[in-house]
């Protein structure tokens, strides 16, 4: 207000004299106005609204002037009328928020262009009603709050708008039919809330629409036809909700789209021949659906195409042959459990340059599979097969490879044998039958890449290696073998750890009071061991201690007592010698006490 009054004086002198420096003018109208007074104490209400800020966003909204650069997140017109308000966590932040509402102040910004609030993770409350007066706005991003109610049909009205994501809150209700008369706009994400009901048929309005998304929420009713309507969408995902029927054939007219995910929902009937029209498609996601039927040899045509994923559904033998021109852009394949039974991996998937191959519970028999290219695979899903012998020396040249997945197979070998890539992060060989000492994989070589190791359920026997430090494992899962010894005091080395399992075995001696230093263990089994001696206080100060099992075993003494060990179902400690204590009978000391 005070450059106002400098700049009217100025001017008044100049009218006066009749002269007027041409700098002096120059410099008048370069002086940046100063914000609204209105717009000022609606950015103020917001402020007022928000309890708690760890981002300071907000730390920097003082003095009169919001135009001035120093309000974060606050851009203004020439006027000094607001016109972008934009508080965005950063992405590596992962710890901040702001706890709180959106203040209806809000809505009183009429020349608000920009409205992004998002990743604040507890702003909490409705839309405000009154944000569907902000009529010039062209973005309303207000993702990953939490955020609740139902959407509000005023957001119909805001007939500029191009960019409207409301993704990872918590809406319910239906999707508004308002929001189709939006013909502007470009991009909606209604993503991870809890909508229910149909997609709007008013939506066949947004011919504009190029990116589409409403995964992750309870909708229901079938695709509509009119999607083949949006002739520039190139993203579409609608995954992980409740729609069934078929797919609309006219979705396959769609040259533009790129991304298509449906996985997840109730889909039934066919894929039809015309999915080869898709000529843009990039990655197309059918999995954990209800199709049938054949793939169809049409999805050769798709030049473009580096992810496929048709996984958990019900097509059938035969495969297409698809020559070696055929889907030339093929990265990924994830044929999963189908009703499929290739006994061979097919040449056309064995011979391409693939990173991630994925045919678990295919009805591949036989020995491993030979890959032309085994330097680019990276990750490889084999498991529910009836895949024979051994698998030794396989992976030497697989010098990309990051998971290994060949569980609930036949493949019998030592697993000294065992020759994987350094790089390796995931090793899943459960339910085979596996046998010699796992020394030969836990030892001072392993490499600091290496996160999970199952081998449970096989025939592996000799005592638990001593465990370096500097390993990353997140998972060690070595249940249901041979393995006798003791649980060494250096298991407190797997500082990572989140789920341990050493269940149905022959380990004997205690529990080594150095577990407790496992401060990141969620999953706790020593069940049905021959463990003595009792169960450590040590382990009270695991805080993130989700499940764990002692039953058994021979232990006694007081279980300790304190969350969450007493609060642990009674059958967590059964069959042990005389353990006592909360959730077991009072300890004889104690129950004495007690009386007393």
């Amino acid at each position: 207000m005070q450059i106002l009054i400098w700049v009217c004086k100025v001017l008044l002198i100049c009218s006066i004299l009749g002269v007027c420096p041409f700098s002096l003018a120059q410099t008048i109208s370069q002086t940046p106005a100063v914000c609204s007074e209105a717009d000022r104490a609606a950015l103020l209400g917001f402020k007022a609204k928000i309890l708690k800020d760890t981002t300071d966003s907000l730390f920097s909204w003082v003095g009169r002037d919001c135009c001035g650069g120093d309000w974060e997140g606050v851009q203004c017109n020439p006027a000094g009328r607001v016109t972008t308000l934009a508080l965005q966590r950063p992405e590596r932040e992962s710890s901040l928020y702001m706890i709180g509402t959106l203040s209806p102040s809000l809505g009183s910004l009429q020349f608000l262009e920009v409205l992004m609030i998002s990743g604040m993770k507890l702003i909490t409350g409705p839309i405000p009603e009154n944000f569907s007066n902000l009529t010039r706005l062209t973005q309303l991003v207000l993702e990953d709050n939490a955020l609740q109610g139902n959407i509000p049909s005023g957001l119909g009205r805001l007939s500029f708008l191009q960019t409207l994501s409301l993704a990872g809150n918590h809406f319910n209700g239906a999707v508004p039919p308002s929001l189709g008369s939006l013909n502007n706009v470009v991009q909606i994400n209604l993503g991870r809330n809890s909508l229910t009901g149909p997609i709007p048929s008013s939506f066949k309005s947004l011919l504009r629409l190029q990116y589409f998304d409403l995964s992750f929420n309870l909708l229901s009713g079938s695709i509509p036809e009119f999607v083949g309507l949006f002739r520039n969408i190139t993203f579409i995902d609608l995954s992980n909700n409740h729609l069934s029927g078929n797919l609309p054939v006219s979705m396959f007219s769609l040259v533009t789209l790129s991304d298509l995910s449906l996985s997840h929902n109730q889909l039934t009937g066919i894929i039809p021949d015309q999915i080869g029209n898709l000529k843009s498609l990039t990655t197309l996601s059918l999995s954990h659906n209800k199709f049938a039927g054949h793939i169809p040899a049409s999805i050769s045509r798709l030049q473009n195409l580096w992810s496929l994923n048709l996984s958990r559904n019900g097509f059938s033998d035969p495969l297409p042959v698809i020559s070696s021109r055929g889907i030339p852009s093929l990265l990924s394949i994830d044929l999963s459990f189908n009703n499929l039974s290739l006994g061979t991996v097919p040449d056309w998937i064995k011979d391409k340059k693939l990173s991630d191959v994925n045919l678990a519970g295919c009805k591949l028999r036989g020995a491993f599979p030979k890959f032309t290219r085994p330097d680019s695979l990276s990750s490889i899903d084999l498991s529910y097969n009836f895949l024979t012998g051994s698998i030794s020396n396989y992976f030497t040249n697989m010098t990309s490879l990051q998971k290994l997945k060949l569980s609930n197979n036949q493949l019998k070998f030592d697993i000294s044998e065992l020759k994987v890539p350094d790089g390796i992060s995931s090793i899943d060989l459960h339910s085979n039958q596996v046998f010699g000492s796992l020394s030969s994989i836990l030892n001072n070589r392993t490499s600091s890449f290496l996160e999970v190791i199952d081998v449970s359920n096989n025939l592996i026997s000799g005592k638990m290696p001593e465990f370096a430090e500097g390993l990353s494992l997140k998972v060690l899962n070595i249940g249901s073998n041979k393995i006798a010894g003791q649980v060494p005091s250096s298991i407190s080395n797997l500082i990572e750890l989140e789920r341990l399992d050493i269940s149905r075995n022959l380990i004997t001696g205690t529990i080594p009071a150095s577990l407790g230093r496992l401060v990141k263990l969620q999953w706790l089994d020593l069940s049905i061991n021959r463990l003595t001696g009792k169960i450590p206080t040590s382990l009270l100060g695991i805080k993130s201690m989700r499940h764990a099992s002692f039953r058994a075993n021979r232990l006694c003494g007081e279980i300790p007592q304190g969350r969450p060990y007493n609060m642990f179902p009674a059958s967590a400690y059964a069959h042990n010698l005389c353990l006592c204590g909360k959730p077991m009978p009072p300890c004889k000391g104690k129950e004495q006490e007690m009386s007393q």
